[in-house]
């Protein structure tokens, strides 16, 4: 059962491989969450592949706890899954996997299997697949090191990579400076040669001196209970460059101050054991009733960031 709509990269391929392997397809149209679950029941699907907003969409239906999910398989892409989902989708007894790509590589770089009991085989992002030549290289395109810590951008070939955008050869030129197609994607290599996305060039958030992953953050926000979905994103700070917000969406009936006193103490936490700096600790938290995502399901931070911006003019304002 196809969740990721066919306009976005093919919906990732898979609906081709299926009909080439002679597989029944399920195809459920709109995302409504009590249809999708009844056609995985009674449908008997094994297999899907979404975003995490349509997984977090599934689970938080009361139908949830009345189908067996635990013979179901999920690719998840699009955008990083947090700790706090996997660990819901894991209590469902599904089987998680995770696949890294973009639409200018059609989409395939990586995969991860996240329920392996291998700690080896459980990064989030996962190892290249076969004929994809992947690199993290510094700004001058050399390998950085393969030691699990040192970031650089994530540089790939492969034979079904895109050779540019359509009429827009300045864009695909830079798309494809010294031979690599360039992800805009930052992150590390570990060891045993497996990849960690840890965050977007353009949304890495610059603060005092130092370069803030928004995906680290986001991942000790979402360790937190009570929280459904968060992002971080950076705003304009005439001292310091940027500074770190928090977007939250609460989960059920939580109550807002008693969550921010426990992401706070959460952030210090990392603090203080140096898994953080005390610039990436969160400036603000702002709590929504939804954070705005794309067409295809990714959250936008773009808009977030509108968003932030404009309370902050008005609190100013006041």
């Amino acid at each position: 059962m196809p969740l990721t709509p066919l306009f976005h990269v093919h919906g990732w391929g898979f609906p081709y491989a299926a009909t080439m392997l002679g597989l029944r397809q399920v195809y459920p149209n709109r995302y409504d969450p009590e249809t999708i679950l009844q056609l995985i029941d009674s449908e008997a699907v094994t297999f899907s592949h979404c975003v995490p907003t349509v997984l977090s969409m599934l689970l938080d239906h009361p139908n949830s706890k009345k189908v067996n999910l635990s013979r179901w398989k999920v690719i998840i892409g699009g955008s990083a899954l947090s700790k706090s989902l996997q660990s819901r989708a894991s209590e469902f007894g599904i089987r998680l996997h995770a696949a890294y790509g973009m639409s200018e590589t059609c989409p395939f770089l990586t995969v991860a299997d996240l329920s392996s009991t291998d700690p080896d085989a459980q990064s989030q992002t996962g190892f290249p697949g076969p004929l994809v030549d992947l690199r993290v290289v510094s700004p001058n395109m050399q390998d950085v090191p393969h030691d699990g810590l040192t970031t650089g951008e994530i540089v790939v070939k492969a034979p079904w990579l895109t050779n540019g955008y359509m009429d827009n050869p300045k864009a695909s030129k830079d798309l494809w400076r010294n031979s690599y197609l360039h992800t805009g994607d930052v992150g590390y290599i570990r060891e045993n040669g497996s990849l960690q996305v840890t965050d977007r060039l353009k949304d890495v958030i610059k603060t005092g001196g130092e370069w803030i992953s928004s995906l680290t953050l986001e991942n000790i926000a979402s360790s937190c209970s009570n929280i459904e979905e968060v992002a971080a994103i950076g705003i304009p700070n005439q001292k310091w460059g940027e500074r770190a917000v928090l977007v939250v969406k609460l989960l059920n009936n939580a109550n807002p101050d008693l969550v921010r006193k426990d992401l706070m103490r959460k952030f210090r936490e990392h603090f203080e054991l140096g898994e953080i700096s005390k610039w990436a600790i969160p400036d603000n938290i702002f709590f929504v009733e939804q954070l705005p995502k794309t067409s295809v399901g990714k959250l936008d931070k773009k808009v977030m960031r509108k968003y932030v911006l404009t309370l902050n003019e008005t609190n100013n304002d006041r």
